[in-house]
């Protein structure tokens, strides 16, 4: 098992704090085809071959996770060695209220071995898996001032932020460079962290 690698902030990203890393350049990022794509107010998890887990392999139980193990339980046995899906586990409401979710699992990223895949393989993976991604905000050619416009764009009353990652796959020691977030200010709207809180489902679209 292995933890999902930090996501570093934009430079322009308001959000980060003492801890978190900020990227040096945005060299990597630079290319012509870039996808940016909303960055959901959840818990990071993966799925694999043998269950799944949450951001760091020795995280311990919360009620929370529960849907998350049944949903990755009929999603595993189609899994290799070594292939990863991660995500975002919606279930809980934390700061962002969600009151349409198409899953309470939102896919991301599709990982074999130590490569990131190309986006594209990465949703065709996800069709057959039937795991929803993501909201896509942009996929284009990156342009200065791009996330500039971008931020301005977003509903700080209901979105985090967002995620921009080159569509190309790249290995995963490259994440520093080939992916980063942007991330609202004051995004903790409490002092008391969601899982010692009272459990409150966000809610799913209804069909």
């Amino acid at each position: 098992m292995k933890k999902y690698g930090r996501t570093f902030h934009l430079p322009i990203s308001p959000g980060n704090s003492s801890d978190d890393k900020v990227m040096s350049s945005l060299d990597g990022l630079t290319v012509e085809d870039l996808i940016v794509t909303e960055k959901m107010d959840g818990e990071n998890t993966t799925i694999h071959a043998h269950g799944s887990y949450a951001r760091s392999p020795d995280s311990r139980y919360h009620p929370s996770r529960d849907w998350l193990k049944a949903f990755a339980a009929g999603i595993s046995h189609q899994l290799s060695e070594g292939e990863r899906i991660i995500g975002e586990n919606l279930y809980a409401r934390h700061s962002v209220v969600y009151d349409a979710l198409p899953s309470y699992f939102l896919g991301f990223a599709w990982i074999i071995g130590d490569e990131v895949q190309a986006w594209d393989t990465t949703l065709a993976r996800f069709e057959e898996l039937g795991i929803q991604q993501v909201p896509t905000i942009y996929r284009g050619r990156y342009r200065p001032g791009l996330f500039e416009d971008l931020a301005r764009k977003l509903d700080l009353n209901r979105q985090e932020g967002f995620v921009a990652r080159i569509a190309d796959a790249f290995p995963e020691s490259e994440m520093p460079n080939r992916i980063g977030k942007y991330v609202r200010a004051g995004h903790v709207q409490s002092n008391i962290h969601w899982m010692k809180s009272e459990l409150v489902p966000n809610d799913l679209a209804e069909n």
